[in-house]
């Protein structure tokens, strides 16, 4: 049975520090050797780097993303994002808080306009990829903590100003979709393919 929090769950509302971010990171269990490096990559970045929660870490950050499964389990929705231009599952900064999982909750419920979204608190894929500059902002790196999150039934997604649309998507429709390798990759894991 998936352990999920629910949207009022308290724990959902704590905060973290750096050392409750390292410890989600660390207890993960990688599939296989990539999703390893992935994981000793943002560890011993979080060991380099007090300021790693933080986007004023220049070199890069952590981040929190979910991939937010409907109420069968047979789509996922994903953001049209409108700085990157393609399709991506939702999720963003932390701004200073080791608590990954709320996190990622609080992107997926911002970005998507769901209430009662409930997540796994079990990270399910780590991805590790460079952020382009953009204005005064250097090219930086992105450490992505994924979790697998559920909409409630009867979901009504709204897109948020970071997005240029919405979209439910199944497994065989990925392969019409503009997005990368790790979304393809956190399809597989959500969907067990």
């Amino acid at each position: 049975m998936t352990m999920r929090w629910p949207s009022e769950d308290p724990r959902l509302a704590e905060r973290g520090d750096l050392a409750r971010a390292r410890a989600i990171v660390a207890a993960y269990r990688p599939a296989d050797p990539a999703q390893g490096h992935e994981r000793e990559r943002i560890l011993a970045f979080i060991d380099r780097h007090e300021d790693a929660l933080h986007r004023e870490c220049l070199e890069g950050h952590l981040t929190a993303s979910a991939i937010v499964l409907d109420s069968r389990g047979e789509r996922a929705l994903l953001t049209h994002h409108k700085k990157l231009r393609r399709w991506l599952q939702l999720g963003g900064h932390v701004d200073g808080d080791g608590n990954l999982p709320a996190g990622a909750w609080r992107e997926a419920t911002e970005e998507s306009g769901i209430a009662g979204i409930a997540i796994d608190p079990r990270p399910v894929d780590l991805d590790v990829h460079p952020i382009p500059a953009r204005g005064s902002e250097p090219e930086h790196l992105h450490l992505d903590v994924r979790f697998i999150a559920f909409a409630p039934a009867g979901a009504n997604e709204v897109a948020s100003e970071e997005s240029i649309a919405l979209g439910w998507f199944s497994p065989a429709e990925l392969g019409g979709v503009e997005t990368d390798e790790s979304v393809r990759r956190l399809f597989r894991v959500a969907f067990g393919g």
